[in-house]
């Protein structure tokens, strides 16, 4: 049998995406300002999930100072996509829109302040992806909306769900037959925290049956 490599940690924190200049001053910022942010990992794999579905109506629930948006940003700028973000706090939500802009990224990202679910219980959009990081207190209901404005066969990522704060949206989504999810405990090198955990989920088109 293969043996595994040793320090596996060490090794895969060896394998972390380079980030550019400007993700890499975003990475210094929340260090220093203690803001949590989904490090070169989880962006990385956002832009592969993104890209990989041709995801091209893209909801944001959390904003920060942009870190995860530039990621979506960028997976589906070249097919003319967009992605919308909500932020509760207006200076981060201006914060995240500079961002946006020293990306290249001002005609694919909108920041919609406010309220998470009271902003996605007035939309109507529909979306393919739906990427969920708001405080974890409110996934569970978020859970429903996001069933409400992903369209079927569209995918939904949760980052944080090894907090205990989403112990009953873990359960809900595993259980529920409108969602096909899978839980990930995951090292994630220079996300915050680096010990945590994700979620993916399908959404169904009907109980029991993906399409």
């Amino acid at each position: 049998m293969t043996k595994m490599m040793p320090d596996l940690e060490g090794y895969f924190r060896g394998l972390a995406p380079d980030s550019d200049a400007l993700l890499l001053e975003l990475e210094v910022e929340a260090t220093r300002e203690s803001i949590p942010i989904v490090g070169p990992v989880v962006g990385e794999l956002l832009f592969v999930l993104a890209r990989a579905t041709g995801a091209a109506r893209i909801l944001e629930l959390g904003a920060a100072t942009g870190y995860s948006g530039i990621f979506l940003g960028r997976a589906c700028a070249g097919i003319k996509g967009r992605v919308i973000s909500l932020e509760l706090d207006e200076a981060m939500a201006q914060r995240a829109r500079g961002n946006f802009a020293r990306a290249g990224l001002s005609e694919v990202m909108e920041v919609r302040v406010g309220e998470a679910l009271k902003l996605m219980a007035e939309m109507s959009e529909t979306f393919d992806l739906i990427f969920l990081d708001i405080d974890k207190k409110s996934y569970l209901p978020a859970l429903s909306l996001c069933r409400r404005l992903l369209r079927p066969g569209g995918l939904l990522v949760a980052d944080n769900v090894g907090f205990s704060g989403a112990a009953d949206f873990n359960r809900e989504i595993l259980e529920n037959p409108a969602w096909r999810a899978v839980h990930l405990l995951s090292f994630l090198p220079r996300h915050s925290p680096e010990h945590d955990g994700l979620a993916l989920a399908v959404k169904e088109a009907r109980p029991g049956r993906l399409w």
